[in-house]
């Protein structure tokens, strides 16, 4: 028993990527054809026949993918890779859901109002905005894109989209606990977290060019004429949950990938390498961390390693990792990926590091 589910977990995760590509993308081009050029007749594979041909897989190759399994890095790998998938995914879902309630039940009109006109305050707001929304870096990547359709300036969404992950208080209250005693962490983490969105959000707002960013991101949200807000909120959720889903699905078996490949000796290398530290930590925060809510349970056990650098890892983290930069590509475009994350990852060794010497008083 406990062999097929180890073998039809990851199978059905696999399936969501390809039900992104088969579904949604088939839905988006059902449009009407002029005659001569359409694919009238052509069947098409869905979600369920691929489905379908996954589970078959798996039984008919019961024994050999069982003994594949067998192997001790792939049976890590596989772990680590359900894991951040079953981790991730409830946040995801909270994610979507926001999303299909702000383009059903929110209207353009209201959010220009509230937000400020000038980025230079428009991007604070977003921040501190973030403080509100339990979630998780997944979670925060649909609701994002969702608010530029409905025409709040990039700047501050993506501004937004790093605060909520990072400032939150389930956020906040894990760190706490994984730390006891050292109430410091909380306040140099929400310190490091939110500088980090903020200076991210003003230099985007400055450099930030509006082509970097892909044309379905900035597609204003049009009205839904003749369909109820229910209808218009489990269509927007739907559609946005199984296309974050497959770029969470590759991202995380990416960071799963390479998870394994990391050598647990490489911890204990870095005891008075300080600012060997700081940059090992923050690379390995991009491939490691799993979630916002659980990162300061996974950097908390490394005593070995001074506060600064494990703080580092925590605000690194939720800003960039692997599955957020795969989701970020899928939302807003590969070349908005290829630009945002670098950027991001820099600002945030820095704020972690300044926050860190405020905050924890040096060398700790």
């Amino acid at each position: 028993m406990y062999a097929n589910i180890r073998i039809c977990c990851p199978l059905l995760f696999i399936a969501i990527p390809v039900w992104h590509y088969c579904d949604v993308t088939t839905l988006d081009e059902a449009k009407p054809q002029m005659p001569g050029h359409g694919s009238a007749g052509r069947w098409r594979i869905g979600s369920l026949e691929v489905l379908c041909a996954l589970l078959l897989t798996a039984l008919l190759l019961q024994d050999q993918l069982t003994s594949l399994l067998d192997a001790p890095a792939v049976r890590t790998g596989s772990t680590i890779f359900v894991a951040v998938c079953v981790q991730a995914m409830p946040f995801l879902v909270f994610g979507v859901l926001i999303s299909g309630a702000i383009a059903a039940f929110v209207p353009a009109s209201f959010l220009e109002r509230a937000m400020p006109k000038r980025a230079a305050l428009a991007v604070p707001a977003a921040g501190l905005a973030g403080v509100a929304l339990p979630g998780c870096e997944c979670a925060s990547v649909p609701v994002a894109r969702r608010l530029m359709q409905q025409g709040v300036a990039p700047a501050a969404a993506l501004t937004f989209l790093l605060a909520a992950p990072a400032v939150n208080p389930v956020v906040l209250a894990a760190t706490a606990v994984a730390f006891p005693g050292k109430p410091e962490m909380v306040l140099a983490r929400f310190l490091g977290s939110l500088a980090t969105a903020i200076v991210v959000g003003w230099l985007w707002a400055r450099f930030g060019k509006g082509e970097w960013i892909a044309e379905r991101a900035l597609a204003k949200v049009q009205a839904n004429e003749g369909q109820s807000k229910l209808s218009v909120f489990f269509g927007t959720a739907r559609h946005d949950l199984v296309e974050a889903g497959g770029f969470l699905v590759l991202g995380g078996f990416a960071a799963a990938v390479l998870r394994v490949v990391v050598p647990a000796s490489w911890f204990d290398s870095l005891k008075g390498q300080f600012v060997l530290a700081i940059l090992l930590m923050a690379l390995l925060a991009v491939v490691l961390a799993l979630c916002s809510e659980a990162d300061a349970f996974v950097v908390a056990p490394l005593s070995m390693l001074p506060l600064i650098p494990r703080l580092v890892f925590l605000v690194v983290g939720p800003a960039v990792d692997i599955k957020l930069i795969a989701l970020q590509a899928g939302a807003f475009g590969r070349g908005f990926a290829a630009r945002f994350a670098p950027l991001t990852f820099v600002v945030a060794i820095v704020c972690g590091v300044l926050a860190g010497f405020l905050v924890l008083g040096g060398l700790v």
